[in-house]
């Protein structure tokens, strides 16, 4: 409880004017009103006397004629014990007027109430006090994982998954060979000189209602008729591929009368051959093939870019459907130029890849890959030998040929363009 004394009721007729903790003037050997006549706990030296030598470390002091208290510091003017006068250990040197002086200068302040801490040598509360230490729960190898990475921890499974599923869509749709790729027939001997290879089969006629799949999509112009001469696009090449077996040489050809400014000139068609056979993906994967580019001379197949009159007559046209093929009699790879523009419906509108099938096709015909082959996985890549600008369902296939190697099986293709799709 806090008293406010202003008229010195409590203070021992202090002047109210007098700052607290000042002291009055008063007699030699007058007492101070209120003052304990036994042993004080004073660590302040708030009761010391003005004149009074200072208390000891133990800060006890008594009045004038009290009995000392060995080791205490307690001291009086007379009955002190030796070693607890004023030079006694304790007594603060330099301390003016026999005022105790405390080593932390922890005096109260004026508007401070008085309070005694139950332990004197205790360090100060305060900020400097350290926080009790808390209980805290270990973390498992799991929390250790989580707190180190955030969240990537996350998205690790996440990405797992990921590659699982398309780890296990490739080996799906890699078709039903033992090597995970599709297949393309046995490799027929350099002697066998089928005159065409690769055009339409005999049918009934009936085609443009019994497989609508092989009809020619809409898009760019066609020339219909040429003049069914061919001219050489200047240009050669380096040999690609290690050619173990042969390399082939090849020219490509324009017929005459064909325009091919609507996709890039004639040049623009033999970089596409060229970058076709080159890539990985293409025959030159075999070691045993090598392909190069020639613009004079005998070489062993001409690739030659056809009106459409042009390929019907050297490819057959007893059912009604624009394809391309290989003719050995004429040493042509025949590719149509209604396919090259407009494509084929199985290829969904992707003519950059049904132009490399056509190439990678008919030149398989011409290294040796006599037979076309079926789809062979449901739902895999499709041979690059199937005949895919009929379609790829072996259902549409086997109706044009019921005696032909692709059986009505109800499998179905997804069109790929390459030999080698993995490379």
């Amino acid at each position: 409880m806090i008293v406010t004394d202003h008229g010195g009721r409590y203070t021992g007729g202090r002047d109210s004017r007098r700052p607290v903790g000042a002291t009055a003037p008063r007699a030699a050997g007058s007492r101070r009103r209120g003052r304990p006549t036994g042993p004080v706990y004073d660590p302040l030296g708030l009761y010391t006397d003005a004149g009074q030598p200072p208390a000891g470390p133990g800060g006890i002091s008594g009045p004038e004629g009290s009995t000392g208290l060995a080791g205490t510091g307690y001291t009086g003017p007379a009955g002190t014990p030796p070693g607890a006068g004023p030079g006694a250990p304790g007594a603060g040197p330099g301390t003016p007027g026999g005022v105790l002086a405390t080593t932390d200068d922890r005096l109260p302040l004026p508007h401070q109430p008085l309070r005694a801490h139950w332990d004197p040598t205790a360090p100060p509360e305060g900020r400097g006090r350290k926080r009790p230490e808390r209980e805290t729960k270990k973390q498992s190898a799991l929390g250790r994982f989580v707190s180190t990475y955030g969240w990537r921890a996350y998205a690790l499974p996440v990405l797992l998954v990921v590659t699982v599923l398309v780890a296990v869509d490739a080996v799906r749709s890699d078709g039903g060979s033992v090597t995970g790729l599709p297949t393309f027939g046995p490799l027929s001997a350099r002697d066998d000189t089928t005159p065409v290879l690769g055009g339409p089969p005999p049918g009934s006629g009936k085609y443009a209602v019994d497989l609508p799949t092989g009809a020619v999509p809409g898009g760019g112009s066609f020339t219909e008729t040429g003049k069914g001469t061919w001219h050489v696009v200047p240009g050669t090449s380096a040999q690609v591929g290690t050619g173990s077996d042969h390399v082939f040489t090849y020219t490509v050809e324009i017929e005459d009368g064909v325009d091919t400014s609507g996709y890039g000139g004639d040049e623009a068609v033999a970089k596409m051959v060229d970058a076709t056979l080159a890539n990985p993906k293409s025959w030159t994967h075999d070691s045993r093939f090598g392909f190069k580019r020639l613009d004079a001379g005998d070489p062993d197949f001409r690739i030659s870019l056809t009106s459409r009159e042009s390929t019907r007559s050297a490819c057959g046209f007893e059912i009604p459907i624009d394809s391309s093929c290989y003719n050995s009699d004429l040493d042509r790879v025949v590719l149509s130029e209604v396919r090259w523009v407009r494509g084929a419906l199985a290829f969904e509108g992707d003519i950059g890849s049904y132009r490399q099938y056509q190439v990678n096709h008919e030149v398989g015909h011409a290294i040796g890959y006599h037979q076309h082959q079926p789809c062979d996985a449901d739902g895999g890549l499709a041979p690059i030998m199937m005949q895919q600008t009929f379609g790829t369902k072996n259902n549409d296939i086997a109706k044009l040929d019921p005696d032909g190697v692709v059986p009505s099986d109800g499998k179905t293709c997804r069109f790929n363009p390459w030999p080698y799709p993995r490379g």
